[in-house]
């Protein structure tokens, strides 16, 4: 079974374009667990453009799926942050700070020892821990020397060639999801998986446990409403 974990993000972005508290980043998590979903993530900023540190230890509260707090985990903030509030799991993202959404997955050959320092850091309060990376075969050999529990396929370039050729888009990723059954590391995945690629790439990827889907699951919300639209890309996962 692949579950599916809706990134709030785009709520919070929302909610801080015009203050106050609409949309309710909390109301909206309650709501996606009532409506199907099986986690929820959120990937907070040092700039909290969009979900805010208050937030997370808002949502700690109300979860009952399982929370998932993506970030960059060379800002001592974010560390903190994980350690107070000891979500299901985290994912560590190479953000740079200035970036507008995440764009590459970790070295993690060069960042072995600080991976391995950090996973050993997260699971040691509980944390279940995946390592965002590109479908690059030693990339996925190089995170399972870091102890990490799963790593978390960075799905962008997937999407943006799956409308010209989805036997292309998707080989990399096939390859690197079986080399992580080989090492002993559960897959995740996500970036811009979308209801028109997000089948396909279940199909391809037998090994798969989790997808993140944020921004193309709250636009298609703006169409088909919340409720419905969490149950066709639940559908796309069957």
């Amino acid at each position: 079974m692949t579950k599916l974990s809706v990134n709030i993000n785009k709520i919070a972005t929302l909610r801080n374009s015009r203050g106050g508290n609409m949309p309710n980043v909390v109301k909206t998590a309650i709501d996606c667990e009532r409506f199907g979903a099986q986690g929820i993530t959120v990937h907070p900023r040092p700039d909290e453009r969009h979900i805010r540190y208050q937030d997370v230890y808002d949502l700690k509260e109300i979860v009952t799926t399982e929370f998932n707090i993506e970030g960059n985990p060379t800002e001592a903030k974010f560390i903190d942050l994980v350690l107070a509030n000891k979500p299901t799991q985290v994912t560590l993202v190479p953000d740079a700070l200035n970036a507008i959404t995440s764009n590459a997955g970790w070295d993690t050959t060069t960042h072995r020892d600080r991976l391995k320092e950090l996973v050993a850091t997260f699971k040691s309060v509980g944390c279940r821990v995946s390592i965002f990376v590109d479908p690059i075969e030693r990339m996925v050999e190089g995170a399972a020397e870091t102890g990490t529990d799963r790593i978390e396929l960075y799905t962008e370039r997937y999407a943006h060639v799956y409308p010209e050729n989805k036997e292309e888009a998707i080989r990399d990723y096939a390859r690197a999801a079986k080399v992580a059954e080989q090492v002993g590391l559960g897959v995740n995945a996500g970036h811009d998986l979308s209801l028109e690629n997000l089948a396909y790439f279940k199909q391809n990827i037998p090994n798969l446990l989790e997808v993140s889907i944020g921004h193309a699951l709250i636009s298609d919300a703006l169409y088909f409403g919340l409720e419905n639209t969490i149950q066709l890309y639940l559908r796309q996962l069957q």
